[in-house]
């Protein structure tokens, strides 16, 4: 048996826009795909992001193998049409596939999610959910689920709008579907991972996202910090850099002594580009605090060189899977001191019980 990496099956990644949130949750299902699994990889947006990234065609709304993860496990992606989904839907419950197909082609359909917004977000949850728990010969179809989701500033309402129509609903297919769904979404196999860079805006809406999501119920997984750059320069000259305490005057001897020409004026430049790096970089540490002072298991992610492609993306991966091992194993060990804490409790209560 593969050992799991992450005790979730639904992986669920939003992030601010600019976040680079689909480069991670294509990242994460090449972690997840590691060593022998099988993953799916879902677009909810119709952007095709996920098929540029792994250079293949547009995706179809069919499950279609994008890549091969380290070990032989596969990714598969799927892009989801709504229109689709709800013919999918129609033909699960009320055997309608045909009367869907004449009401797409007399543009009911679109008419219809384009003045129901919230019937789309049902519908795209549904068809997750179909993905989860699917099963074959006896066992789930994919190891996990991931889903490159809306970002965070809908993600809440996202993943919540099928609730509030179980909730319109009292009784009949509606209803249990949506009933199915939220009990996935509100599950321990469930997590939900923000993505962040070190910028004001985004760690704001990363904050306000994790507050929204604990108050509806969902599960909250890893903040991801990503396209983190390194510091250029040693701790000491950072700070001083930052306190302002550089001048052209303390790097012209070295500029000299490299025989580059420009004299003062490279000097005061060079100094001047210095001191911004250093406060920039002082600003994203604090930044930085900030994530860490939200309490979630966090990881970060380099800024990588050149443009975007998929020996990046496993690069991205490895790193993505060193932190879901970590994680498994600091969640393995906190399981075994509360189960050694609970047969000393036990051990106490008989020695007291046997002295009484």
């Amino acid at each position: 048996m593969i050992p799991d990496l992450s005790p979730a099956r639904l992986h669920v990644v939003t992030g601010k826009g600019g976040t680079g949130k689909t480069t991670v949750a294509a990242a994460l299902a090449l972690a997840l795909a590691a060593g022998g699994r099988s993953v799916l990889l879902v677009e909810t947006e119709g952007r095709q992001g996920i098929a540029q990234l792994f250079d293949t065609p547009p995706l179809p709304y069919e499950e279609r193998r994008v890549a091969v993860a380290r070990g032989g496990g596969e990714v598969k992606a799927l892009a989801i049409d709504v229109e689709e989904a709800l013919l999918d839907y129609l033909d699960m419950f009320y055997n309608l596939r045909r009367a869907g197909r004449a009401l797409r082609k007399m543009g009911a359909i679109d008419f219809a999610t384009a003045i129901a917004p919230g019937l789309r977000d049902v519908l795209i949850t549904g068809k997750i959910k179909e993905a989860v728990t699917r099963r074959r010969n006896g066992r789930e179809v994919y190891d996990a689920v991931v889903v490159d989701a809306p970002p965070t500033g809908r993600i809440t309402r996202f993943l919540g709008v099928t609730g509030e129509m179980s909730q319109l609903a009292r009784s009949g297919p509606i209803k249990t579907q949506s009933d199915g769904v939220m009990a996935v979404l509100r599950s321990p196999q469930t997590a939900v991972h923000l993505v962040t860079i070190l910028e004001d805006m985004p760690v704001q809406e990363t904050t306000d996202a994790i507050a929204e999501l604990e108050k509806a119920g969902l599960p909250i997984g890893s903040v991801v910090v990503n396209m983190a750059a390194e510091p250029v320069l040693p701790a000491d000259a950072l700070s001083r850099a930052a306190a302002g305490e550089l001048s052209g005057a303390d790097l012209s001897p070295a500029l000299a002594a490299a025989g580059l020409p420009g004299g003062a004026a490279l000097a005061d430049a060079l100094a001047a580009e210095v001191v911004e790096h250093a406060r920039r970089w002082t600003a994203q540490d604090a930044l930085r605090d900030q994530v860490t002072a939200l309490g979630r298991p966090t990881v970060e992610l380099p800024l990588l060189p050149g443009p975007m492609d998929v020996g990046c993306l496993f690069e991205l991966a490895g790193r993505l899977e060193d932190h879901l091992r970590a994680e498994v194993g600091r969640a393995d060990r906190g399981v075994s001191i509360a189960a050694r804490n609970e047969r000393g409790a036990e051990r106490s209560a008989g020695a007291s019980g046997g002295t009484a």
